[in-house]
């Protein structure tokens, strides 16, 4: 039986997405990685836009596509990156018919602009197979379906099994021992804690926690509603504990990718990572029972340890869609179990949304997994999907960024962002 996920539900906040340059490549089917057309069945094609761009995750949906014989379908995979920045533009132009994206605010956010078909009707079918949680994730402002879930993760801080039995390391409990830990570690010749953020993304992962771990759930998703000021004095903290651990951090990670960080954790290189569980695609298979992991320790004991991330991901129906009847057909086949156990097979780094996938193939680490999300109190979507798109990309990413860089300079960052924020949550 799969475990339940306790997502508490977020109201969308109204306004207009920002407008970025368009590639090429993200344009509609025909250009980019444009993967082979597979099917058939009597509900013609259906064009998928697809940011699977990494090799596991690539070969998933085609696999799952693969399978699908009710129409012909076509996908045109995009850079992860390129496509989450460029959604906008992307489902104002030319996109095609479904497309990979996530649930919560993010989902509400386009669905509030018009850009995606609602799917009630096939909610009243495949909705037996999911929890209330994730049908809430699926649902826009005004009570009506626009996603799918397929599959989610959650963050944790990861690590080699056999690396900290031979060192005798044991997962800390509170900021204080992992600070202990962490020194250990270096004084062993290990870089302490693997770190990436050369595409921006990653270093949301290591704020939310430490402002979920340091002020709480409710005020970490107020903040990113626009609701709480970036100048406050807990904002601070969170920026000065980050500060504080620092020293420990893979040095140079503005120019490191997140696969790269993750193959020096599976190299012995680093002592430990915080991620998504899909930092498991850059182990070898060998090796993926070697990875374990412990939820970021307390900072503050009102608040304990009962926050983590565990995005999900999804597919939804462009309102441009030529085939929204192929598109609707194919987005019951990704809430099928079967689906969703072939998805989780090919990934190690993936759990199934849906509650009548089996589970009791699930590797070790998956079972941990959804263990973990089973006993959170509170599951935040991740910062990117938790707060508007365009506060995110243009503010966020070279804000974090710029912090990683240059630790020290925190009151005038804060300041910045505030004022961004101002003017974005108009």
């Amino acid at each position: 039986m799969a475990h339940q996920l306790p997502i508490s539900r977020r109201h969308v906040l109204l306004g207009a997405a920002a407008v970025f340059g368009v590639p090429a490549v993200l344009t509609g089917c025909g250009s980019g990685d444009a993967g082979p057309a597979s099917g058939g069945g009597g509900q013609g094609t259906v064009t998928i836009g697809s940011n699977a761009s990494d090799e596991i995750p690539k070969k998933t949906l085609e696999t799952v596509v693969g399978d699908f014989t009710q129409a012909t379908t076509k996908i045109n995979t995009v850079d992860h990156n390129t496509f989450q920045e460029n959604i906008n533009r992307y489902l104002r132009g030319t996109p095609e018919d479904v497309f990979t994206w996530f649930a919560g605010y993010r989902m509400q956010f386009f669905a509030q602009q018009g850009l995606a078909v609602d799917i009630s009707d096939v909610w009243r079918e495949i909705g037996g197979g999911y929890t209330q949680a994730f049908k809430d994730q699926s649902t826009g402002s005004d009570g009506k379906q626009y996603f799918v879930p397929f599959t989610y993760y959650p963050w944790a801080v990861f690590y080699r099994k056999s690396l900290w039995r031979e060192k005798g390391y044991e997962p800390p409990a509170t900021l204080d021992e992992l600070t202990a830990l962490a020194r250990k570690m270096k004084a062993d010749g290990l870089v302490p804690i693997a770190f990436a953020d050369k595409d921006g993304w990653p270093a949301m992962g290591t704020f939310d926690i430490l402002n979920m771990r340091t002020n709480g759930y409710d005020f970490h998703i107020s903040l990113m509603a626009g609701k709480e000021s970036w100048t406050d004095p807990r904002v601070r903290q969170v920026f000065d504990t980050w500060r504080g651990l620092m020293e420990f951090h893979q040095p140079a990670s503005l120019g490191r990718t997140w696969q790269e960080a993750g193959q020096s954790l599976a190299q012995k290189k680093t002592g430990m990572y915080l991620l998504g569980m899909f930092v498991a695609q850059q182990f070898p298979e060998a090796d993926r029972d070697d990875l374990d992991f412990f939820t970021f320790p307390q900072i503050n004991p009102a608040y304990g340890t009962d926050s983590i991330d565990a995005p999900i991901d999804g597919y939804m129906i462009s309102a441009k869609a030529k085939n929204v009847d192929g598109a609707k057909a194919l987005l019951k086949h990704f809430a099928q179990a079967s689906s969703q156990n072939v998805a989780t097979k090919l990934d190690p780094g993936t759990l199934a949304a849906s509650s009548k996938a089996d589970t009791s193939g699930y590797s070790a680490l998956q079972k941990r997994g959804a263990e973990l999300v089973s006993k959170a109190t509170h599951i935040a979507q991740f910062l990117d999907r938790d707060t508007r798109p365009d506060f995110a990309s243009t503010v966020m990413i070279p804000s974090l960024q710029s912090f990683v860089g240059e630790p020290d300079e925190i009151d005038s960052l804060l300041a910045s962002i505030e004022k961004q924020k101002a003017n974005i949550f108009r």
